[in-house]
């Protein structure tokens, strides 16, 4: 589903145990790592190391980013939190739900250990109905938001577009000349927000000559070794991208899109995605604390897939898209941008995307959208990172995940029809006598 957070090295990903060790046995604390002053040397994780995000290490690794490489700062401002009303219903663990082509039932709580949940929140009608944490994250921690990230950088692309910043038929070099011979050149800023532009980027993280990985060395902030001669840099890598089919026809879900509208994002708002982020949403929602983008080494922020945050601060970003762009009673995002990504994309484009899973979904300013009974649209990041929101039920869920298989794929069946349980509780008790 994404590039990894300034990617560990092709082997590291590609030695992942086939039959990994459950929640409960990989938990970072009970395998002590970097516990100690220092910790033993077989417990230490380097950024340095081809395995740092290699499972079970990524276990701890998700939370803990600022101490391995070099970040940007989201600051959330001098204000006070929002805070949020807290009602638990603990009857929540306990919905049952049948994951997709299982022939017995799950609950809630057992999903939980089934798709290594770090830290999973859910609100209803505001209120927050249910909290829990384990793995690496606690209520004061930070988790990588993975692609989560690319809907934040999708969310403030669209609002550029709905406040006239930016045209979303204007080709990419009219906005970033530098960008004018590569693949992205001849492409609509619309065409990037949407991935439906023609790329040659492969990004099958089983094929250690992929492009994703010449992507990665570009974006690695540490020296590069004696020798090399390839990009030095996100912006570096963009320019060199070749043109594979045409733009438009087809969705091509590749994380360089996100790190290209980043580019044209600053350009036209004369502020990096980290600083217009916190000037325009993070500063303003409540938020309990900063972010932080993972940067390469000339300090551009990850815009495909560098963030990291709290988790209720994740979900106050599904509530905010829950609640029409508005927050305490001011307007952050316009209703404009909002109402763009809700009614989804081109089906008939996502259905070339190759996501059999997904029949029926489109995805729209990088936000994938179901198009269910509900109205459901979500954020989605690998290993299992989520903003779901359901406008009919009034519910944001969030979720931090560590996930040992990077698609979604492998956690969708106990995670989208466990989502899709909760709504139909929630509307129940809300209806209930």
């Amino acid at each position: 589903m994404t590039l990894l957070p300034v990617l560990a090295s092709a082997s590291a990903v590609l030695s992942q145990d086939a039959a990994p060790l459950t929640a409960e046995q990989s938990d970072p604390g009970a395998l002590g790592w970097m516990q100690g002053f220092p910790p033993p040397d077989d417990k230490i994780i380097r950024f340095s190391d081809s395995d740092y995000f290699s499972f079970p290490k990524s276990r701890w690794t998700v939370c803990h980013f600022r101490q391995l490489m070099p970040t940007t700062n989201v600051s959330r401002g001098l204000g006070a939190p929002a805070m949020i009303e807290r009602r638990i219903d603990p009857a929540i663990d306990g919905v049952t739900f049948r994951p997709t082509g299982a022939d017995r039932d799950m609950t809630w709580l057992q999903s939980l250990s089934a798709n290594y949940t770090d830290g999973i929140v859910v609100l209803h009608k505001g209120v927050l109905v249910y909290e829990r944490y384990s793995g690496c994250l606690t209520e004061t921690g930070q988790h990588g938001a993975m692609s989560v990230t690319k809907s934040l950088t999708g969310l403030l692309g669209e609002m550029l577009v709905a406040e006239g910043t930016l045209d979303e038929t204007a080709k990419v070099a009219t906005v970033v000349p530098e960008l004018g011979q590569s693949a992205f050149g001849d492409a609509t800023i619309r065409q990037v927000l949407d991935m439906t532009t023609g790329l040659r980027y492969s990004e099958d993280y089983a094929d250690p000559n992929a492009d994703v990985w010449i992507y990665s060395a570009a974006g690695n902030p540490l020296p590069k070794p004696e020798g090399y001669e390839g990009p030095r840099s996100y912006f570096d890598y963009l320019k060199t991208v070749v043109k594979q089919g045409e733009h438009g026809p087809a969705f091509g879900y590749k994380t360089i899109n996100s790190d290209a509208l980043g580019w044209i994002i600053a350009r036209a708002s004369g502020k990096s995605v980290a600083q217009l982020l916190s000037d325009r949403i993070w500063s303003k929602m409540g938020a309990e604390q900063d972010a932080y983008y993972t940067v390469d080494s000339t300090g551009t922020a990850f815009a495909g897939g560098g963030l990291n945050a709290g988790l209720r601060d994740m979900a106050r970003i599904g509530q905010l898209m829950l609640d029409g762009g508005m927050a305490s009673g001011q307007r952050l995002v316009p209703q404009k941008a909002i109402d763009s990504i809700r009614g989804g994309g081109d089906k008939a484009a996502f259905e070339k995307g190759g996501y059999p899973a997904l029949e029926g979904w489109s995805y729209r300013a990088m936000w994938w959208v179901t198009h269910n009974d509900h109205g459901a649209y979500m954020a989605r990041g690998v290993h299992g990172q989520a903003i779901y929101i359901d406008p009919a039920a009034d519910m944001v869920i969030a979720r931090f995940s560590s996930h040992p298989v990077a698609g979604n794929a492998a956690n969708d069946p106990t995670s989208l029809p466990a989502y899709e349980a909760v709504a139909r509780h929630l509307m129940e008790q809300a209806t209930a006598p």
